[in-house]
């Protein structure tokens, strides 16, 4: 089964983010935005590093359980998850940012063969 692409639109915080990161912006980290993996789209995603960006907002305090199914999917997939805010994104860019870019620097370091 694949997955469907999201119905809602892009939220204002995923617009503002989405322009942060596209065309790497983060220092050459690649992110996609609303991209499929398995039966679900994730926010934004660095598959060079495995790392999921989801933003969230009021939508998400009613559906936990479903967040918690993708969350155990995406981790059982090697997959780490970061998880701002809207707010904090329409707020607080630079920190989101920060928070990105330090997650996705830890996942370069454990995935980085040793000599």
């Amino acid at each position: 089964m694949r997955a469907r692409h999201p119905r809602k639109s892009s939220t204002d915080a995923e617009k503002t983010l989405w322009q942060d990161l596209r065309s790497r912006q983060l220092f050459g980290h690649r992110l996609k935005c609303q991209h499929p993996i398995g039966n679900y789209f994730v926010d934004f995603v660095c598959l060079e590093s495995n790392l999921v960006v989801e933003l969230d907002g009021g939508q998400h305090l009613e559906s936990s359980e479903y967040d918690a199914a993708r969350a155990a999917y995406l981790g059982n997939r090697g997959f780490s998850i970061v998880r701002p805010w809207n707010n904090q994104v329409l707020n607080e860019m630079d920190g989101v940012k920060e928070s990105i870019l330090l997650a996705l620097n830890s996942v370069a370091k454990e995935t980085k063969p040793s000599p």
